[in-house]
């Protein structure tokens, strides 16, 4: 007969005396709070409470926010919970538990203190010898953003929604005036759908000047390319052809914003992909064999190219600029490749497709194309460059650099959208999530060393 070991619920425990020895002394809880000291208290945005009452410690919360985000715990209702039933959780919070709202609060508010933490980590790394900067992989990855796509309007219908609203709501006023005159018995019930169609339509109005302002910012941009070409062509003789077009400021009637995050944009992987309600988040990672994220940036196209050199000279305000940049094609950019060679900084960039289709492929060949010809003289330098065996040697470090860290972010972490809205708040809590990740690196080379 089959033994049972006898348990019985009502038992008194008694927890160790210090709390430090609740968890595995190789808990990577250890190394947070450790890290988190390092962090100046100037780089907390520590706002005072009425009365004058005594707040939770700036270090206490940033440690509880590090350890959750390294372990998947990312609603800040999911942290107060585990304050109580996590012993990780519990010992980082010395005992303590911060109600959501406080948790959210300091999210939201403490940007600086995320990259004040970044960059100690990063330090720490480079004291104890396990980051050594020199060669680099940069790529982007695309995150949902915490809206739905379907809460994305074009602008020539939102045009014709806030007609059709304007008109119900005057509709729906009168019936509501004709309403207090017979005193009906719910007086309410028209006003609450009056205001529901006010908010609905103070968002497209938003959303319509957003479209509106963009169109004309990118005018104004265009206006010097556009004068530049123009006095070309006054100045030719003979058969002129025609004059260049000038630059409109009438906002494409196909051009969207999200009503939810109007920062967010509708972004796919690939042509094989559906578009989603994204941001580009991009990471650069050392490629030395750390694996540690050295720098982040968050924009809200899916070109990549644009922020290429902005996020890698980003990184001499922290660690360090780096030697070589390994970049796929998506990056390829000539005006940022000249930009990074003037100060002294190696591009390694793919020109063209970078991994061809599959023989066996499930889905059917795409149909032939032209191979497009490389003329662009920076391209025809990157191209004989990336021939010669050193420079074939040295990219092959970018997919096993970069993507892994991507795959470890959105699988073992968990983190595969944001919590947070506006661009701003993404990119702070994408710097929150790299220095999560960094931290559980980190740990795990200090144990293997």
């Amino acid at each position: 007969m089959t033994g049972f070991i006898p348990f019985s619920r009502e038992q008194a425990f008694l927890l160790l005396p210090d709390a430090k020895d609740w968890l595995p002394a190789d808990d990577v809880a250890h190394f947070v709070v450790a890290a988190v000291d390092r962090i100046p208290l100037g780089a907390f945005a520590v706002r005072p409470t009425p009365g004058g009452r005594a707040q939770y410690h700036p270090r206490l919360l940033l440690a509880l926010l590090i350890y959750c985000y390294a372990n998947g715990i990312f609603s800040s209702r999911r942290i107060e919970r585990a304050t109580h039933r996590d012993l990780g959780v519990r010992y980082v919070a010395a005992n303590l538990h911060p109600d959501h709202d406080t948790i959210a609060v300091f999210r939201r508010a403490n940007r600086a203190a995320f990259e004040a933490a970044f960059l100690q980590v990063l330090l720490l790394a480079r004291e104890t010898g396990l980051l050594r900067l020199g060669m680099v992989a940069i790529d982007g990855t695309k995150l949902d953003a915490n809206a739905s796509k379907i809460r994305s309007v074009r602008y020539d219908r939102a045009k014709e929604l806030r007609a059709k609203l304007t008109a119900d709501i005057a509709t729906l006023t009168d019936r509501a005036e004709a309403a207090d005159a017979e005193a009906q018995p719910d007086p309410q019930a028209l006003p609450a759908e009056i205001a529901r169609r006010e908010a609905l339509k103070a968002k497209l109005d938003a959303a319509c000047a957003r479209l509106e302002a963009e169109a004309r910012a990118e005018a104004e941009a265009a206006r010097p390319e556009y004068d530049a070409k123009r006095a070309a062509y006054e100045a030719k003789t003979g058969r002129r052809g025609r004059p260049p077009k000038p630059p409109s400021d009438d906002t494409p009637p196909e051009r969207q914003s999200n009503l939810t995050d109007p920062d967010s944009a509708l972004m796919r992987r690939s042509d094989a992909h559906e578009y989603r309600q994204t941001y580009n988040a991009q990471a650069v990672v050392c490629a030395e064999g750390s694996q540690l994220i050295l720098a982040t940036s968050v924009v809200a196209t899916s070109a990549d190219a644009p922020s290429f050199a902005k996020t890698i000279l980003g990184m001499q305000q922290g660690i360090g600029l780096p030697q070589t940049v390994l970049a796929d094609t998506g990056f390829a950019s000539g005006e940022a490749v000249a930009t990074l060679e003037a100060q002294g900084i190696e591009p390694l960039v793919a020109i063209g497709r970078t991994q061809p289709h599959r023989p066996y492929d499930f889905r059917p060949s795409p149909k032939p194309k032209t191979t497009r010809r490389v003329t662009e003289p920076w391209r025809v330098t990157m191209l004989e460059k990336l021939e010669t065996p050193d420079a074939k040697t040295r990219y092959a470090r970018r997919k096993q650099t970069v993507e892994p860290v991507f795959g470890i972010i959105k699988s073992a972490l968990g983190f595969t959208r944001f919590h947070l809205r506006g661009l701003a708040k993404v990119t702070s809590e994408w710097t929150l999530i790299a220095l999560a990740y960094n931290c559980r690196r980190l740990h795990n080379l200090r144990l293997a060393a």
